[in-house]
């Protein structure tokens, strides 16, 4: 089996308008692609957290650039694109006593299953909970 935790960005960025379009302004230029993307506020700031295809140079060019930049590792669990399936995968996850910090969805997956990213206080105990619920966990090879 490959690896399967995500290697998640973390840009930290003045909550005021035009600073989420910077951050991929500052990527596209570099060629980098969002694969999932999810953004928080704070009245201050905001924290813009991605799967993206090229983490180290994603980090380096944004820290160049003058943001804190935080690398996280995730979980990805492809879902059944019916009814309820989010509602079972929490469902494994609470009875297996994993808190789900934060969740979103990937963005592109190209006709594939839908995928949601979520970090959690025990990644590890996550992925193995998943697999016993019969709920697959999509390899960071895969992205």
């Amino acid at each position: 089996m490959g690896e399967t935790m995500i290697s998640q960005v973390s840009i930290f960025v003045d909550n005021r308008p035009g600073s989420l379009w910077e951050v991929t302004q500052i990527l596209g230029e570099e060629g980098i692609n969002i694969r999932a993307v999810a953004a928080y506020d704070t009245p201050e700031f905001g924290i813009l957290r991605m799967v993206v295809d090229q983490v180290a140079s994603a980090k380096d060019v944004l820290t160049r650039r003058g943001f804190v930049v935080r690398i996280t590792e995730v979980v990805g669990a492809e879902l059944v694109d019916e009814k309820g399936s989010l509602g079972r995968m929490l469902e494994a996850l609470a009875k297996g006593g994993v808190n789900v910090n934060y969740i979103y969805s990937f963005v592109i997956r190209g006709g594939k299953a839908p995928v949601m990213v979520f970090h959690t206080d025990d990644n590890e105990k996550a992925c193995a909970i998943l697999g016993e619920a019969k709920i697959r966990v999509v390899e960071a090879g895969e992205l």
